[in-house]
């Protein structure tokens, strides 16, 4: 079982950029979480983040061959990509977004997600707990598969 986790732009600021929206847990620590939970769970984990849309969708693209199931935080990207939007969509795998902070309490133009309605569900406002949880239903999805 093979799940790709791909992380949008500006995530690898995370710590750093708006700790009070965001948290203050790096990057890395959610990726270091998300590898030992993946192990505990007998998954195959692979991690991209990238800061250009294009970067995000070859990583939705590379998953066609690579991926069973797809978790991703598009990030600001959420709100305008139809580019990735049409990449998950395309590469047709289950997909499950995250977003660490609520999206539908936050800026009106931050309730709208264009991705959502290509992927198998959204978790949103749980912080870093969103990815693990995440991962949980990415399993259980390709298991009953």
């Amino acid at each position: 079982m093979r799940v790709a986790v791909i992380h949008g732009p500006n995530l690898n600021l995370l710590g750093l950029r708006e700790p009070d929206v965001y948290g203050r847990e790096t990057l890395e620590e959610i990726n270091r979480r998300l590898q030992a939970r993946a192990s505990e769970l007998g998954v195959e984990l692979t991690i991209t983040q990238s800061n250009h849309e294009g970067g995000v969708v070859e990583a939705i693209q590379a998953c066609r061959e690579a991926a069973d199931a797809i978790i991703i935080n598009p990030a600001a990207l959420t709100h305008y990509s139809l580019a990735v939007r049409d990449a998950l969509a395309a590469v047709g795998l289950p997909a499950v977004e995250v977003h660490l902070s609520n999206i539908h309490a936050r800026e009106p133009f931050r309730r709208v997600s264009v991705t959502a309605s290509v992927c198998r569900g959204q978790i949103s406002g749980f912080g870093s707990l969103g990815y693990l949880l995440a991962l949980e239903a990415a399993k259980a999805i390709l298991e009953a598969a």
